[in-house]
């Protein structure tokens, strides 16, 4: 629902996104398309970070709260919705919250702040974890032959305790943010009546590749969940329901990937999300994607559209990027120009996903090296000598596609296009970056960004031989080749790069 504004006619929005339980397939269609809307982005501790990537031009920050220790207060939280809602004018501002936004979530307070400031709003649920994390642990909380009802309680004692005395007729009860509590909960629910054989399950960070379940009673929940080292995020379910996950239990029985249990940082050096990731996932890793770059307007724009304008003379437009491709278009529409001012040039694509982008624009790529990269693409260009080539790229172009072609007698063009800029990590980001098991690195520049953002102490996975020798360049000691440029080969060798670390340790 929206609702609506009471005064600013500005374009200040907010939307207040339920992030879902971990798992960052199951945030909805809506709630990513509200993200790559944003402006700015205000996220938390349980929020996937991975689910950043639909938003890469916003302004992110990290407001979470991690058990009793505030990083931040709730009340510092609403004025800083409202803060960055006004700022400039007005903005988009996109509140990504775990599980559903009214669910324990304080998404009511949030939207009340909104309300009182005069700023435009939405709700856009979410997946709770009080149904998906037992979910994924083989428990329904409801059940034709077991249980009919089912409550959602806070175990949180700061938050207001339950009257289980009142909750006598319900057959499921689902405990939120009680992991700290579960004795005294435990205890509570016994003395109002339930048996203390009724079976119970904690479930411990749902829906993720570190999902772990304790069993028991409950009379001894509170015991096991200890001796398993179970901690928050954790939902607690007490019913019946909880015996069926000996029989329906799915997610933590399937067969094990070569990265389950694994955390791997994907780099990269453009925006969106990354193919690489998805194949990961498929082999049981958590992934992390890792911007390294962010783009920028080109500082001297009247400078390349004066070229963009007049392309008389130029043979070869050369695009290394799909940010060249999306960059380009763009200075065409400002220009009031489209893809039929490039009728008189050939367009050359360094690698396939460059081609689909041009062809997204209806555009068909002219030349492909059949192996992507500048190298190729300067060794392979059909062009004769004399002939000009204009790169369209940033300003920190690598310098081996001139040199090839060059060398070749073919004259090469600079246009800076776009700018790259070091990425800005927060602090939990570059703690969950230092904390993956290995790295993916698919180019030059990834390693040495990665080395100048959180140094060189990583077990890097490297595309082919020469992102490999600019990683060592770079300073990383621990680096493991993939036998292809593709991106199985890349997802290969990172478990190959763990097997070999694996073995170092034994050895």
């Amino acid at each position: 629902m929206t609702a609506a504004a009471t005064s600013s006619s500005s374009r200040a929005f907010v939307s207040l996104i339920g992030a879902g339980p971990g798992d960052p397939g199951l945030l909805t269609l809506r709630g990513a398309e509200a993200l790559r809307r944003a402006d700015v982005v205000l996220f938390d501790y349980l929020a996937n970070p991975d689910l950043l990537r639909f938003c890469p031009q916003a302004e992110t920050i990290y407001v979470g709260k991690k058990g009793f220790s505030e990083y931040i207060s709730q009340e510092q939280i609403n004025a800083l919705i409202v803060e960055k809602a006004r700022e400039g004018g007005g903005k988009r501002v996109a509140r990504l919250k775990g599980g559903d936004v009214f669910v324990f979530g304080r998404g009511g307070e949030e939207a009340e702040a909104c309300v009182q400031a005069g700023i435009p709003f939405e709700i856009v649920p979410g997946v709770t974890s009080a149904i998906a994390a037992p979910a994924y642990a083989g428990i329904p909380v409801t059940h034709r032959e077991a249980a009919r009802s089912f409550a959602v309680l806070t175990g949180n004692t700061q938050e207001g305790g339950a009257r289980y005395e009142t909750l006598a007729g319900v057959d499921t009860l689902v405990l939120l943010m009680g992991v700290r509590n579960l004795d005294q909960i435990s205890a509570d629910l016994i003395a109002a009546g339930r048996d203390p054989q009724t079976p119970a399950a904690t479930v411990q960070w749902g829906t993720t590749p570190q999902q772990r379940v304790a069993s028991g009673t409950l009379a001894t929940i509170a015991q096991r969940v200890r001796a398993a080292g179970l901690e928050a995020p954790a939902v607690t379910v007490v019913g019946e329901v909880a015996r069926l996950r000996e029989t329906l239990r799915w997610f933590d029985v399937a067969p094990a990937g070569p990265l389950a249990g694994r955390t791997v940082a994907v780099t990269r050096t453009r925006e969106g999300a990354s193919a690489l990731s998805e194949l990961l996932r498929a082999r049981g890793a958590s992934v992390l994607e890792v911007p390294l770059i962010r783009f920028a307007a080109t500082e001297n724009a009247a400078a390349l559209q004066t070229r963009l304008r007049d392309l008389s003379g130029v043979t070869w437009l050369l695009l290394t990027s799909n940010q060249a491709v999306t960059a380009l278009f763009t200075h065409l529409e400002h220009l009031g120009l489209d893809a039929r001012h490039l009728a008189g040039v050939q367009v050359a694509a360094v690698g396939p996903s460059t081609a689909r982008s041009l062809a997204e624009h209806g555009l068909r790529a002219d030349f492909v090296p059949s192996t992507p990269g500048a190298r190729h693409l300067g060794a392979q260009l059909p062009a004769r000598p004399g002939e000009v080539a204009l790169h369209l790229t940033s300003q920190v172009a690598e310098a081996e596609l001139q040199q090839t072609l060059e060398a070749r007698g073919i004259r090469y063009e600079r246009a800076e296009l776009y700018r790259t800029e070091p990425a800005r990590l927060s602090t939990p980001e570059l703690e969950r970056l230092r904390g993956a098991d290995v790295v993916t690195l698919a180019s030059g520049s990834a390693a040495r960004h990665l080395a100048a953002l959180a140094g060189t102490n990583f077990t890097v996975a490297a595309m082919g031989p020469q992102t490999a020798d600019a990683a060592r360049a770079a300073g990383f000691t621990r680096v493991t080749v993939a036998r292809e440029a593709s991106l199985e080969a890349l997802a290969d060798a990172a478990a190959q790069a763990l097997r070999e670390e694996a073995e170092a340790s034994e050895s």
